[in-house]
């Protein structure tokens, strides 16, 4: 017979693998749309970029373009671009193109959906059991992408509420992006 004591050690140490293994797979999955995430952002800024050089007939700038080596660094690296652009836009005069207020709204939700994705892995990366069972592996702590100037340079669009009988229904230029 197996003493009691041994089957409820067993069966925690099962539960705790259980946790475990699933807890992994959730931050694989976390990290996986973290990356996503980064590609979607530095897709959105390279095209945000070429509008703003087709604007204003010129090449973009050679720091805003894709630097493919660390994704830290680069991200780093790419967020203070990033923000020399945005105050090149806001002195711009035809800042207020539909193709480049476009971009920069596009620009905006790309952030935000990376910023979320590491908002929700960091969350799991840092609690103390996925630290003390080292759960994340190898992979690097994601960083928040938080240009300097790049929120004065999106306009603020206000969404109106659903249902409301003043919101415009198909010509705004928010449905045209």
């Amino acid at each position: 017979m197996i003493d009691p004591w041994v089957a409820g050690i067993v069966g925690v140490l099962c539960l705790v693998a259980m946790w475990s293994y699933f807890t992994a797979q959730r931050l694989n999955r976390l990290h996986i749309r973290t990356d996503a995430a980064r590609q979607q952002l530095l897709a959105a800024l390279d095209q945000r970029s070429l509008v703003f050089a087709a604007i204003t007939d010129t090449l973009p700038p050679a720091a805003t373009l894709r630097v493919d080596v660390n994704p830290k660094i680069a991200l780093e690296q790419r967020a203070e671009a990033e923000a020399a652009l945005s105050f090149r836009i806001n002195a711009h005069p035809r800042r207020e193109d539909p193709a480049l207020q476009c971009a920069m709204t596009r620009v905006e939700l790309a952030i935000r959906f990376y910023n979320d994705a590491v908002t929700a892995t960091r969350a799991l990366r840092l609690r103390p059991l996925v630290r003390l069972l080292h759960l994340g592996g190898t992979a690097a702590l994601p960083s928040y992408f938080d240009p300097a100037g790049l929120t004065t340079a999106i306009p603020s669009h206000t969404t109106p509420a659903i249902g409301d009988a003043s919101a415009p229904h198909g010509d705004s230029q928010s449905d045209k992006c």
